[in-house]
């Protein structure tokens, strides 16, 4: 069964680019809030950018 897709606020990806940029581990942050890499990845990209 697929996964349900699931909308996330601005401020919770700012939160998660926050912690990664602070040190914590891809891994230890999708592993913790059951994210996907490639969302937190591109999380990353997009605040680094703006």
């Amino acid at each position: 069964m697929p996964r349900s897709r699931r909308t996330f606020t601005s401020e919770f990806k700012l939160q998660m680019v926050q912690l990664y940029e602070n040190g914590k581990s891809r891994s230890d942050l999708c592993r913790e809030y059951d994210l996907t890499p490639s969302a937190l990845d591109k999380w990353i990209k997009q605040y680094q950018q703006s």
